[in-house]
């Protein structure tokens, strides 16, 4: 079965590009030229995942992220004219799982959707066990549960994934090139300022694990646990 994608954005041109581009690689697309019309649609009828552009009447791109993030946990594409890193990273901290400047390439973006959802569909090579946990985090994968101290936090499918690697190579740092590939899902040259924000969320969410991520510097990142005396 196809994935259906819904995209946000007050320009019909940019939509139609989208649009063409994803149909042609097979997904199945919806158009909507503000956020709250695509917002009423995946109340009734969810999508596998959704682009926004985030200065749209009504409401606006960022906040309709925060709204479908407050009850589903679908990938989230940010595509807007806003390029400052204060932009980025506030898109990345209101739930996104990727972040692409106008003007693009529809095939950047498309190769973007692609790894998103080969990212939330990946199975951990030789990986038997259902349960992994370190410290006081315990990570179900049947159920894609997420819990500290047995109380139960939720991630984006990003999040999860990113977590779920970290945990299985907790005995190593990890670098951000091994990141793009085994989590991301990226098999092109991507920028990897999306991967760090991500990660600065994640451990904002965690903030009250005594398992804290590391940065390596000039590599990448490990999970340590911190030693209460």
């Amino acid at each position: 079965m196809s994935k259906r994608i819904y995209i946000a954005d007050d320009d019909e041109n940019i939509r139609f590009l989208i649009s063409s581009f994803l149909k042609n690689e097979g997904f199945e697309v919806s158009e909507f030229s503000n956020g709250d019309d695509l917002f009423n649609q995946f109340l009734t009828s969810p999508a596998d995942m959704v682009i926004l552009d985030i200065m749209m009447s009504g409401t606006s791109g960022l906040n309709l992220c925060i709204k479908i993030r407050e009850h589903y946990n679908v990938p989230i594409i940010i595509v807007s004219a806003r390029d400052s890193e204060l932009d980025r990273i506030t898109g990345i901290t209101l739930g996104s799982d990727d972040y692409l400047t106008k003007p693009f390439s529809p095939v950047e973006l498309v190769a973007r959707v692609k790894a998103l959802f080969r990212r939330i569909s990946y199975d951990l090579p030789n990986q038997n066990k259902e349960i992994l946990e370190i410290g006081d985090m315990k990570l179900n994968l049947n159920t894609r549960q997420f819990y500290i101290s047995d109380s139960e936090l939720k991630l984006t499918p990003t999040e999860f994934a990113l977590i779920t690697y970290m945990i299985q190579n907790k005995e190593k740092a990890v670098s951000r090139s091994e990141l793009l590939r085994n989590v991301w899902k990226f098999d092109f040259e991507a920028d990897t300022r999306v991967t760090d924000d991500i990660l600065k969320r994640l451990r904002k969410k965690i903030g009250n694990s005594n398992v804290k991520i590391e940065s390596v510097w000039g590599y990448g990142f490990k999970l340590s646990v911190e030693v209460k005396l």
